[in-house]
């Protein structure tokens, strides 16, 4: 009780004494955290950061209580604690260097989309996965949004192709070059296929899944791509965006997925960029 008040007497003390910068201040970080905290959730870095907090917890009453052997174990593991953090979050801190090399023109530029190629996109996309579903034939697609993936993109064959269901399938087609890989779609485009995504962690995955999922929810962690996917063994057609699988989607339920997670919000006016602020700007 008397380190709650103690506590509790210093934070009126602080607000007491704070001003207009101080204010600033605290609402900035107070926003980044936020931020950081929305790039997580949904994450197996979720779970690390309430395990750093619990430790960091157990340090500060370890130090308030003068327990000599925990103190010192943790005030020597101090000097590490960012390497660990450089190790056990450099999926998303890739993320968030990634999204902060996209502000303003440095970005793709998203003012130029185009709703009748984006709707017809979507459709020969919905096309395609229908039929390869109905032959059990496995495929993937993952959609770029505003991380881009031309790092993944270098790893397959470059097609820049504008997309069309005829165009999927046959790149799908059992026993041909580019069926085992995946195809990158940046807008009404194909631009690569054949390529090779991570696969997620066997403790990222609490379930058993096969490759292409593996792969899916792998490349919805270290990007926000949405991610396509048609199981080779059910036939059944599951959409990945931020490491959460939407299973066994029908035609309509594929439409609405595909077209809420592309389509920028606001019509073509609108985009999101940058720690999720929303941006105006001009209609095509």
């Amino acid at each position: 009780m008397d380190f709650l008040g103690t506590a509790l007497h210093q934070f009126v003390d602080i607000l007491s004494r704070a001003g207009w910068v101080e204010v600033i201040d605290v609402v900035v970080v107070a926003f980044i955290l936020y931020q950081l905290l929305r790039l997580v959730r949904g994450t197996q870095a979720m779970q690390l950061i309430v395990g750093l907090a619990v430790l960091g917890l157990i340090a500060v009453i370890s130090i308030r209580l003068h327990l000599i052997l925990l103190g010192w174990l943790f005030q020597t593991a101090a000097p590490y604690l960012v390497i660990t953090i450089v190790v056990l979050f450099q999926p998303e801190l890739r993320r968030i260097l990634d999204q902060v090399g996209r502000i303003g023109h440095l970005g793709r530029p998203l003012s130029a989309f185009n709703p009748q190629l984006f709707n017809r996109a979507v459709a020969e996309a919905i096309r395609a996965a229908d039929r390869l579903a109905s032959r059990r034939i496995g495929a993937l697609v993952a959609f770029e949004r505003e991380v881009g993936l031309e790092d993944y993109a270098a790893t397959g064959v470059r097609i820049n192709g504008e997309l069309s269901s005829e165009f999927l399938q046959s790149i799908f087609f059992p026993n041909s070059p580019l069926h085992d890989g995946a195809v990158i779609v940046r807008g009404n485009t194909i631009l690569a296929a054949g390529c090779l995504l991570p696969l997620a962690d066997e403790a990222t995955v609490r379930e058993r899944l096969g490759t292409r999922h593996r792969a899916a929810i792998g490349l919805s962690l270290a990007s926000d791509a949405l991610v396509l996917v048609v199981s080779e063994e059910t036939g059944s057609i599951s959409v990945v965006e931020n490491g959460r699988i939407s299973r066994n989607l029908d035609s309509e339920g594929l439409r609405r997925r595909l077209l809420g997670g592309l389509e920028p919000e606001g019509g073509g006016g609108a985009r999101t960029h940058l720690l999720g602020w929303r941006l105006t700007g001009p209609k095509p």
